[in-house]
C-alpha cells in the first residue's frame, strides 16, 4: 500500500517539475519574443542616434570652417588697417603728431572733468 502513495507523491513531484519547466520555457519564449520585437526598435534608435551625431558633427565642422575663414578675413583686415595707418604716418608725420596731441588733449579734458 505504500507504493501507490509513493507513486502518487512522485507523480505530483513530476507534475510540479513539468509545470515549472513549462512556466520557465514560457517565460523564455516571452523574453525571446520581447527581444525580437524590441530588436528593430533598438536598431532604429541606434541608427537615429548615429545619424544625429553625424549631423551635429557636420554642423560643428561647418561652423569651425566658417570661424576659421572669418578669422583669416579679420587678420587680413587688421593687417590692411595697420599698413594703411603706417603708410599715413610716414606720408604725413606733422599731421599725425597734431592729431595725436589733439586726441590726448581731448581725452585729458574728458577724464579731468569727472
Amino acid at each position: 500500500m505504500n507504493t501507490p502513495v509513493a507513486t502518487s507523491a512522485e507523480d505530483q513531484d513530476s507534475k510540479l517539475v513539468q509545470t515549472v519547466d513549462k512556466a520557465t520555457a514560457g517565460a523564455h519564449r516571452q523574453i525571446d519574443t520581447a527581444s525580437e520585437a524590441s530588436g528593430p526598435a533598438v536598431d532604429r534608435m541606434v541608427r537615429s542616434a548615429h545619424a544625429t551625431v553625424d549631423s551635429i558633427g557636420g554642423m560643428a565642422t561647418h561652423a569651425a570652417e566658417a570661424l576659421d575663414l572669418k578669422g583669416e578675413q579679420l587678420t587680413k583686415a587688421k593687417n590692411q588697417v595697420f599698413k594703411a595707418t603706417d603708410d599715413y604716418l610716414h606720408a604725413h608725420p606733422i599731421v599725425s603728431i597734431g592729431l595725436a596731441v589733439a586726441a590726448g588733449y581731448l581725452i585729458s579734458r574728458a577724464l579731468s572733468s569727472r
